[in-house]
């Protein structure tokens, strides 16, 4: 008696053991199925409306339904396009702009799969005690630009018949507090980011935004190499299914999307998050993307882009500007998309 109760243990042992290998088996299986890829955001983790695209889909498992096993870096000294081309990322994200000088100037292969942004990141302010309230009221004094005087500030001059040799244009860098300290006069910011900070210090803003005079800016882009593209259109439309995906449950649950946020972003204040989220939430919408969904673009939005660039000599050589997105990948990944 003693020894068949001995072998009914080892064999229950036994089928234990089978048991947990044939699992085991199957969970190597379903990891075998998963494409791997890295996503690298263009700055630090924080509510850029792509990267939030990104987190979500991650921690909702919109990727994982996609098939995708996708790995979120953030860029360190811009380095993220340098990545893209070597290959070692891919996917990650651009200014439209920035796509077309690139292919312009470098003839880099990038390549823009969805828009963000359908107006763009910039807008121009002076402090509410400046007495500054219109752009005609920038003449004689000091303007602080990011590495070159935008296009979409000449634009503006223009539109209100501004003469800009009266106007001081100095490189003011990346740090807001050059407005607060008197050192310029008018700034250019990111919208998203930087109006909010100088509220933060107490000061009170007038903003302008260069669409509101005419200057056809797009924003922030997902892109990939054309060759990635090419060779693996599946895997860039999955990702695209799970990130738009992503996109409208932020929209739809704003509160749920800034806490992921800041799983990602711990030391950042949530206040500053949940203004970055909203206002690139805001700019992402459009009659466009309310018909087709968020992410769409069309070749009128890249042609006039293109086109207001080259006029105002910010692109260094014509090129054809259709090389420089595909819609095709976003057409197909809504053509299999589930509503939020």
């Amino acid at each position: 008696m003693k020894k068949i109760l001995n072998q009914k243990f080892v064999t229950l042992i036994l089928l234990l053991f089978f048991a947990i290998l044939l699992l085991s088996c199957n969970t190597d299986r379903n990891n075998e199925k998963l494409d791997k890829v890295i996503f690298m955001a263009g700055y630090k983790a924080q509510a850029n409306l792509p990267f939030v695209a990104a987190y979500v889909a991650k921690e909702n498992g919109y990727f994982i339904e996609q098939g995708l096993d996708v790995e979120i870096r953030h860029a360190t000294g811009g380095l993220h396009t340098k990545l893209l081309l070597s290959g070692d990322v891919q996917f990650t994200t651009a200014a439209a702009a920035s796509v077309l000088k690139r292919r312009s100037d470098q003839k880099l292969p990038l390549l823009a799969i969805a828009l963000f942004g359908q107006r763009g990141q910039q807008s121009y302010i002076a402090l509410k005690n400046s007495g500054i309230q219109t752009v005609n009221d920038w003449e004689g004094k000091t303007f602080g630009y990011k590495i070159s005087p935008p296009p979409d500030y000449v634009a503006m001059l223009q539109a209100t018949g501004v003469d800009r040799s009266t106007i001081t244009e100095v490189n003011a860098g990346f740090d807001p507090r050059v407005l607060t300290e008197g050192k310029v006069d008018i700034l250019a910011v990111f919208k998203s980011n930087e109006p909010d900070t100088i509220r933060k210090l107490g000061f009170d803003i007038n903003e302008w935004e260069p669409e509101d005079y005419g200057a056809p800016m797009l924003g922030l882009t997902y892109i990939v190499l054309e060759e990635f593209a090419e060779s693996n259109p599946k895997i860039v439309t999955r990702f695209l299914n799970a990130t738009m995906k992503a996109t409208e449950f932020s929209e739809s649950n704003p509160g749920k999307a800034l806490e992921i946020v800041m799983k990602y972003a711990p030391d950042e204040s949530i206040e500053h998050q949940e203004f970055m989220l909203k206002t690139e939430l805001s700019d992402a919408v459009s009659p466009l993307t309310k018909e087709q969904g968020f992410g769409w673009m069309t070749s009128n939005q890249w042609k006039t882009l293109y086109e207001f660039l080259l006029k105002h000599e910010a692109l260094p050589n014509p090129f054809d500007y259709e090389s420089a997105y595909d819609i095709s990948f976003l057409t197909a990944a809504y053509e299999t998309f589930e509503r939020q």
